[in-house]
């Protein structure tokens, strides 16, 4: 076991949770530690008679930004999320977490079980100041570029303030990863109307309009506006959000999978498939997940990246960079000056 005091700034990853197993997370921090030169030090977390070996076969024995935590234990992807922290908590997301709770690193990675690691995070670190949930911020291609996607999945059964929190930490999380400098921040619903929707939307749309300079509020939109450069950040409660980003995961795979049936049966579209390949291999890798790796979960005290359970190597690789940009540009201090500001407002009017 290595010590890790004093390095708050470490990665800790999960080394053991993903589909694909340690290997791919070793292979995956080799493309990191060449890539980025600067990158924070990392710490996998995970059984050291199965890691160390794979180092050595990567040739990163003797990398001194490299070092490993043992933990014994295994979170499964059959787990339940409470069951798995009570009954092993020797395990390797387990011990992930703990080392960014007791500040010897400030961020986890984990492609495992993603209930279970949302979990932890939410009840081993809590919650940030005046932030009542987390919240899970994905990053999704859309017309001249991408947009944050806010809840994706962490807190299905949401209220108003909720989703007034969700559209003030996925506007810090836009700026950062996307660079803009005030995103537009869309609330989805089903019309653009004045009164559509339920009374969870009327309410939050409501609350929206009165913050202010906290959140730059573009209005309700509705499905047809995401993908369209009309909002760059798009609010929602976690069970709306989850089913959303599902949705267009399987209509982006569905789409190429018929696009290729398509062009195989007809010898002539083949042949101008040949000279668009550059195009589609732009497209796919756009709309692919590994491009930005890993979610945020935003509103817990640490950096918690989630990352897809069937990683590549690739994709664990950006979802490291994320963690340390997330990280070295201090987003979780940047809500917490924006959640007091929102407070301030709140008590001004009152």
């Amino acid at each position: 076991m290595v010590n890790t005091s004093g390095a708050s700034g470490r990665i800790a990853v999960d080394a053991m949770g993903g589909d694909l197993g340690p290997a791919e997370v070793v292979a995956a921090v080799k493309l990191a530690l060449h890539q980025y030169p600067a990158l924070n030090p990392i710490t996998l977390v995970g059984h050291e008679a199965e890691l160390n070996p794979l180092i050595a076969l990567a040739g990163l024995a003797q990398e001194q930004r490299l070092s490993v935590f043992h933990a014994s234990e295994v979170v499964t992807m059959d787990d339940k999320p409470l069951n798995a922290l009570k009954k092993k908590k020797d395990s390797s997301m387990v011990r992930a977490i703990e080392l960014v709770k007791n500040r010897e690193a400030g961020v986890v990675v984990s492609c495992g079980n993603t209930g279970a690691l949302m979990a932890g995070g939410t009840l081993r670190l809590r919650t940030m100041e005046g932030v009542a949930r987390p919240a899970l911020a994905a990053i999704c291609p859309r017309q001249g570029g991408h947009f944050v996607l806010i809840d994706a999945g962490a807190n299905p059964e949401a209220k108003a303030e909720h989703l007034v929190h969700n559209a003030i930490m996925g506007s810090h999380y836009c700026r950062v990863m996307l660079g803009i400098k005030s995103p537009r921040v869309g609330l989805m619903t089903i019309g653009t109307e004045e009164g559509k929707g339920n009374a969870l939307i009327t309410e939050t749309h409501d609350l929206l309009r009165r913050v202010g300079d906290v959140v730059n509020y573009a209005g309700p939109i509705e499905g047809f506006h995401v993908f369209a450069e009309h909002v760059d950040v798009v609010v929602c409660d976690g069970f709306v959000g989850n089913i959303m980003l599902k949705t267009v995961e399987a209509t982006a795979k569905a789409v190429s999978k018929w696009l290729k049936a398509e062009i195989k049966g007809n010898p002539l579209r083949l042949c101008g498939a040949m000279l668009a390949k550059g195009a589609f291999k732009a497209l796919k890798e756009k709309g692919s997940y590994e491009t930005y790796g890993g979610s945020p979960l935003l509103g817990v005290n640490g950096v918690v990246i989630i990352a897809h359970g069937s990683s590549s190597a690739l994709a664990i690789r950006n979802a490291v960079r994320v963690a340390m940009e997330t990280f070295s540009v201090k987003v979780n201090t940047r809500i917490e000056e924006a959640m007091a500001n929102l407070a301030t407002k709140e008590a001004a009017v009152e």
